[in-house]
Formats: structure tokens, C-alpha cells, sequence
């Protein structure tokens, strides 16, 4: 906002409030009510905004308090935001930026605790990122606000809280490239957002195998190349997701690394998910719910010492 005065910031509280959860805090103080924005509460009139300020020259990042308000106006983002560079024939482009909460574990309840990344991954036009600590959120939200087509950005409750470093020094990072966290050769897992840091506790918990850690940070370009590589080396894929199995991000990898090393592969793929219901209120059962380093231990060594695709804790007789 400080190098480009096109930057502004639009959404339900928030200027004077700073956010629902603090992320734009001391913003509208800083820039000003004409690039911070309060809005009525009204979800296309956020989304529907934002797109006629990037058509018209501005870099506008709309913050939608919870994922599922965005179905309010998925129509403006999946027909209109996503479609206007092929409709116009490359001659209109859509610089605009959706942040939004994403995520359970802080007893919500089933309206507010989904991610719903399939919603916005199977979009052509859009691109799909999802932070997993404070310096991929600085470098992913700088990468979205300079993209000339839409992208948004899944920003998991639970890691509001977490402080870390930002490398102010470090070189770009590309648009659909991941990194990988733990380096290992048994295994490869490929975890996203919140996730990552449940798969590198549970490859940290010396388990009797050792594990490639991808952060894969885009959901949608993903970085095929990178896992590919990986599984060529360990003949094993594991994703974790924090979502139910049913059009889960870890389909594609999981499909398209059959496709391409299936002779290679040791195992068929395994998706550690939640289960496809609604995430539970009640704190035990959200905990129940919800993948974590033990459960992923638990899958991966069976998956491992049996050769078979064990089945998930809720499906156990």
C-alpha cells in the first residue's frame, strides 16, 4: 500500500475495527478511509465492488470474514472476476484479491470452521493460495496483490496467533511454487495451510520412517514438478487435508502423480482427511474431528508396514 497507491482494502469492518480477526489493524489510520474501506454487509456488494475497482485500474483486496460468506457472491468471483480475461479476449483484466478465514478448531461450529478450497480450486481463471505461517503469508498476499487476475488467499483462523520472522531480504517467490519443509526418504507428504504443521510434527516424532514435508502453498497452480519429483524418489504419496475426501485438493496430486509415476509407485496414495460431515462444535469432538500428528503417524506406518491403504478412524470395525 505504501509503494502503489492503486492498493486498497475493502471489507466488513474492516477500517475502524481493523478486521474481524486484527489482520488489517491501524490500516485505515495509516491510508484513510478512501483505501480502507467499510462496507455495508453485503457480500456482493464486497466482491461485486472489487472487481469494477481492478477493472478500472486498481489493486482492490476484499477480506471475507468466513469462507462460507463467499458463497453469498460466488457468482461474481466464479462467473464474472474469473471469466472477464477470456470473455474481453486478453483486452480486461481482474487485479483483485479474496482473503478469507478458513478452518476449524476454535469451536465455531459447522458454518464457520469449513475451507471449501474445492469451491474456488475447480474455478478455471482463479488462482488459490493457502499460508502456512506469518512469512508465506507476507510473500503469498504480495504475490496475490500483484497478479493481474484474481486470486484467493485461505487464511486459516488457528494461525492467526502464530508469530514468526519475515524475510524482507528473500528473493520473489513464483506463483504455484511449493517448498519443501523436512527433507526424507520414505516417504513424501504434501500438506497445506494449517496442515503442514501437523505432517512436520508427525514426521518429527521419529516414527520409524522418514519423510519428505512439501508445503505445497498453492492450491491451484500447484507445484507438480516438485512432488513428482519427491514421490520418483520415495515411491510413497501422502496427503493431508483439512477437509472431508470429496473433491479434496488431494485428489488431483493423487491422481495426477498415478498418472505419471504409477509404475514407480511402492503404494497407492493415501489422503489423510477429515471425515465428509460438518465440523462439530463440541471442542473434544472438533478435536476428534480434525487431522493431527498422531493420526497422521498412525496412517502412515500402517500404510507403510502393510502395503495397503488402511481405512480412516471412522470407518474402523
Amino acid at each position: 500500500m505504501e509503494s502503489d497507491e492503486c492498493v486498497i482494502v475493502l471489507g466488513e469492518d474492516v477500517g475502524a475495527a481493523g478486521g474481524a480477526f486484527k489482520v488489517t489493524e491501524g490500516l485505515q489510520e495509516r491510508f484513510g478511509v478512501r483505501r480502507v474501506i467499510d462496507t455495508p454487509i453485503s457480500e456482493t456488494a464486497i466482491l461485486g465492488g472489487a472487481m469494477g475497482a481492478a477493472i478500472a485500474g486498481l489493486r482492490p483486496v476484499a477480506e471475507m470474514m468466513f469462507v462460507e460468506f463467499a458463497g453469498v457472491a460466488l457468482d461474481q468471483l466464479v462467473t464474472e472476476a474469473a471469466t472477464v480475461r477470456y470473455l474481453s479476449r486478453g483486452q480486461l483484466n481482474v487485479p483483485m484479491v479474496l482473503r478469507t478465514a478458513v478452518g476449524g478448531g476454535q469451536g465455531f461450529g459447522a458454518q464457520h470452521s469449513q475451507v471449501l478450497d474445492h469451491w474456488f480450486t475447480s474455478s478455471p481463471g482463479l488462482k488459490v493460495a493457502m499460508p502456512a505461517d506469518p512469512n508465506s503469508a507476507y510473500h503469498i498476499t504480495r504475490l496475490a496483490i500483484w497478479d493481474d487476475d484474481p486470486v484467493v488467499v485461505l487464511e486459516h483462523k488457528g494461525l492467526y496467533g502464530d508469530r514468526g520472522e519475515v524475510d524482507l531480504e528473500e528473493p520473489p517467490w513464483a506463483i504455484g511454487e511449493a517448498v519443501t519443509m523436512r527433507v526424507g526418504q520414505d516417504v513424501t507428504i504434501v500438506a497445506a495451510g494449517a496442515m503442514v504443521s501437523v505432517a512436520l510434527a508427525a514426521a518429527e516424532t521419529n516414527p520409524g520412517w522418514s519423510a519428505d514435508v512439501i508445503d505445497l502453498r498453492w492450491l491451484r497452480p500447484w507445484d507438480v514438478d516438485q512432488v513428482l519429483a519427491s514421490v520418483a524418489k520415495t515411491g510413497v504419496l501422502v496427503t493431508v487435508e483439512e477437509a472431508g475426501p470429496s473433491a479434496g485438493w488431494g485428489g488431483d496430486v493423487s491422481l495426477t502423480v498415478c498418472q505419471t509415476l504409477w509404475s514407480r509407485m511402492k503404494f497407492p496414495p493415501l489422503r489423510v482427511t477429515t471425515p465428509d460431515a460438518p465440523v462439530p462444535h463440541a471442542q473434544e469432538l472438533e478435536r476428534r474431528f480434525l487431522p493431527n500428528a498422531e493420526y497422521v503417524v498412525q496412517q502412515v506406518s500402517s500404510l507403510l508396514e502393510t502395503g495397503s491403504v488402511p481405512l480412516p478412524w471412522w470407518e474402523y470395525r
